[in-house]
């Protein structure tokens, strides 16, 4: 007997599909190739896709996408690290004039500049808590003794 969570082959074939760029009108006519039209198609597809097994087969499986091309703290920290210091390049095309009329366009990289690796050193001075501003606070004592005399004053004490 057939669980009602288990996929048929279609299924997984179509979550496969679905999968490469979220386009379950293009996912379902990969799998069902006897549907020619893509206002039919999308209709079955988001059919297919409010199915509780195929949600369920599908929610992990985007979750390990999402995990996959997301940067962890450590890579954005090496990056910042690696274009503070100097030591990342950019591809940057420049055009140049030939004469008549005529130019070229030239790629070569470039290191970051100046600017961009202050802001690279401003990013991880500011993660790692360096530029926090101090207050001075050395005044409060002397205006709080004012403002209890004062408050004597007025109210003849406690």
């Amino acid at each position: 007997m057939k669980n009602k969570d288990d996929l048929t082959d279609k299924q997984k074939k179509f979550i496969e599909e679905y999968l490469i760029d979220m386009n379950g009108t293009r996912a379902y006519r990969a799998v069902y190739p006897s549907v020619k039209k893509n206002e039919t198609a999308a209709a079955l597809a988001s059919r297919l896709l409010t199915k509780d097994n195929v949600k369920k087969a599908i929610e992990p499986l985007l979750e390990n996408m999402r995990t996959a091309r997301m940067a962890t703290a450590t890579e954005v920290m090496e990056y910042l690290t690696s274009v503070m210091r100097g030591e990342s390049t950019a591809e940057v095309v420049v055009v140049e004039g030939l004469g008549d009329g005529c130019s070229e366009a030239r790629r070569f990289k470039k290191a970051p500049d100046e600017k961009e690796r202050l802001r690279a050193a401003e990013l991880l001075g500011k993660r790692f808590g360096l530029f926090k501003d101090k207050v001075e606070v050395s005044g409060i004592e002397a205006e709080q003794s004012k403002l209890d005399s004062l408050l004597e004053q007025m109210g003849g004490g406690d």
